[in-house]
């Protein structure tokens, strides 16, 4: 496997804004945080609530005891009012008991007032968290390369497998790995990186049939799913490739220059489709680890 220098001036902006935007729009909520870190931010805030509910019992406990006292304070001298002495004390009873009231009253509508605050919030994190989820599960699309992701490669790939399987037809998949990635990663920022990775991404997409399917395997690793091609006819579409990689890396003269390590496995009717799927991996592997020709 070769190095590649990097060329003197920069890669084309082509497409980057539109990335960029549709990268944003598929991964982050209102307020900029991404799903995954704003349901845990959610959870967080339920979990504070339970606390502030233990919070509010213990003072409805309290208050509790403390109303007890105050009755038991004021009931007693009633029960022994036999004494003459007690007479002048007892004529206080009124304003204590209204101011006991009173108390009673207020202290309930704080609590009314807290726990209707309570339920609001937590109805209104419940509904946010089930929203994060959903919008979570649906997500189908890799941020960084716009193509699908590894949740829709489990669901589409098998509805190809029991396409071939129903119409007897060939099922091929085709593994692609960034060569160099780790050098190229080391020598460019993130951004760059993520540039990068997009428009490897969208030129394979762009370059293979329409028929086929696209996904991002793997961190460097795309996968296209290419059903009614058996094993050989792969080579053709590797040939129209190999012409858009080296005009791609002739035209817009990359800080990196792009180039893959391929494998390419058809899928036996009968067998698992991991297999298959582990066959080309394995390809890729030798090629990385034996220095093969990458195209």
């Amino acid at each position: 496997m070769r190095d590649f220098p990097a060329p003197e001036s920069k890669c084309a902006k082509h497409n980057w804004g539109d990335y960029m935007s549709s990268k944003n729009g598929n991964s982050q909520v209102e307020g900029g945080e991404t799903l995954p870190s704003r349901s845990k931010e959610i959870q967080e805030h339920m979990t504070t609530l339970a606390g502030r509910d233990l919070q509010l019992m213990s003072i409805i406990l309290l208050m509790l005891f403390v109303l007890s006292g105050g009755i038991m304070a004021l009931a007693y001298p009633s029960l022994a009012a036999v004494s003459k002495s007690l007479q002048p004390e007892i004529s206080f009873m009124p304003q204590l008991l209204f101011g006991l009231i009173t108390l009673i009253l207020l202290f309930n509508v704080y609590i009314v007032l807290q726990k209707r605050e309570l339920t609001v919030t937590r109805r209104r994190l419940v509904e946010e968290l089930i929203f994060n989820e959903r919008m979570e599960a649906v997500s189908l699309i890799d941020p960084t390369t716009q193509l699908y992701n590894r949740r829709a490669m489990e669901q589409m790939l098998a509805h190809e497998v029991a396409r071939a399987n129903r119409l007897d037809s060939p099922l091929s998949l085709l593994v692609l790995d960034v060569a160099n990635y780790q050098s190229i990663s080391n020598r460019l920022g993130t951004k760059e990186v993520e540039q990068f990775l997009y428009e490897a991404a969208q030129l394979v997409k762009n370059t293979l049939r329409g028929s086929d399917i696209v996904f991002r395997h793997k961190e460097t690793q795309f996968l296209a799913v290419m059903p009614d091609t058996a094993e050989q006819q792969v080579d053709f579409a590797l040939k129209r490739l190999q012409g858009e990689i080296d005009r791609h890396n002739s035209e817009f003269r990359c800080p990196a220059e792009l180039a893959f390590n391929f494998g390419v496995a058809q899928y036996a009717q009968g067998s698992r489709i991991v297999d298959a799927l582990l066959r080309a991996e394995r390809k890729v592997f030798l090629l990385k680890n034996e220095l093969a020709p990458v195209f």
